[in-house]
């Protein structure tokens, strides 16, 4: 997980109102304005008791039924002196989980401190696990490369390799058998854990691929939805390249190769390009063998095994 997100990511506390269910009880407030720069959640239950001490102010505040029930009880001397600290800290936004609504006063203090206060309707521990994966995508730090993403036997595979080797029209074959593009040309790749990359396309080319000789295409419009999603996890890269006579290619697969995206490793496979070979095809097998791999079988171990097996049996002959 990631302790720091850099000042340049951040998210609009509007944009998260509609998928995390949040209704806003004091529209005063322009939430446009206020910014989440933290990933992360805090409830405030020792700030409402009066310890301020290394308060996570910065962090979404999330109130629920304990905290709720400990201001009822300290309501008159208390609980809205400890809400107006809070308040003063600057938090960017409060929300009060299982419909919780707070008294009429704590609402006005709200406003005049212009923090936001939000109702979500169920469970406390639901909605920080919400609440933080959404956080943790919209946060999370990416990079931009040139590639083809698509959706192959639902594992996602990245086709890099030089411009006009035939990324996009591999990618079109892999759609008319049945897979779906997540993004042509340019990919953004979020950093979402230490072992998961996301992949997705910028607004502005999503569904769209550059065909040479025929132009731009959109798949969406031409296969249906079932040919395109939105993001998905990137498995696996195959980098394209020109066949290279001189080259050893790799023909058994023993030792993973593997390239590095924002810190973490991502298997990779190196394809030689050469007129008669089906990129496609290939493309399959790479997916269905990680696949494999990932299950518990290696077919070039097992082949090993069993080559290594009959050489030892002849020996033992002798």
């Amino acid at each position: 997980m990631f302790d720091h997100i850099p000042d340049t990511y951040h998210v609009k506390l509007s944009k998260i109102m509609e998928p995390l269910r949040l209704t806003l009880l004091n529209p005063e407030v322009d939430v446009d304005k206020v910014k989440l720069r933290q990933w992360d959640v805090n409830r405030p239950a020792l700030q409402l008791a009066g310890f301020f001490k290394h308060f996570d102010f910065e962090r979404l505040q999330i109130v629920g039924m304990v905290e709720s029930a400990y201001v009822e009880m300290n309501y008159d001397d208390h609980g809205v002196k400890m809400y107006e600290k809070i308040f003063q800290a600057g938090i960017p936004c409060m929300v009060f989980c299982r419909n919780l609504k707070p008294a009429d006063e704590v609402i006005e203090l709200a406003t005049r401190y212009q923090i936001p206060l939000m109702l979500y309707p169920e469970g406390t521990c639901g909605f920080m696990n919400k609440a933080i994966r959404f956080l943790q995508e919209e946060l999370a730090p990416r990079i931009s490369i040139h590639g083809v993403l698509v959706d192959v036997f639902g594992e996602g595979v990245l086709i890099i390799g030089e411009s006009g080797i035939g990324k996009s029209e591999a990618a079109l074959e892999l759609i008319k058998r049945g897979h779906r593009l997540v993004s042509d040309d340019v990919v953004e790749i979020k950093k979402i854990s230490d072992t998961e990359l996301i992949g997705t396309a910028p607004d502005i080319t999503r569904y769209f691929i550059e065909l040479r000789g025929i132009g731009i295409v959109n798949v969406k419009s031409l296969f249906g939805i079932q040919s395109v999603r939105e993001t998905q996890k990137i498995s696996l890269v195959v980098k394209l390249e020109a066949w290279d006579r001189e080259r050893e290619y790799d023909r058994l697969g023993l030792d993973e190769q593997y390239t590095e995206y924002l810190g973490n490793k991502v298997v990779c496979h190196s394809i030689p390009i050469r007129p008669g070979r089906n990129v496609a095809v290939i493309v399959e097998s790479a997916a269905i063998n990680y696949r494999q791999k990932q299950m518990g079988y290696n077919a070039a171990q097992e082949l090993y095994r069993r080559v290594t097996g009959n050489i030892q049996g002849r020996q033992d002959d002798f």
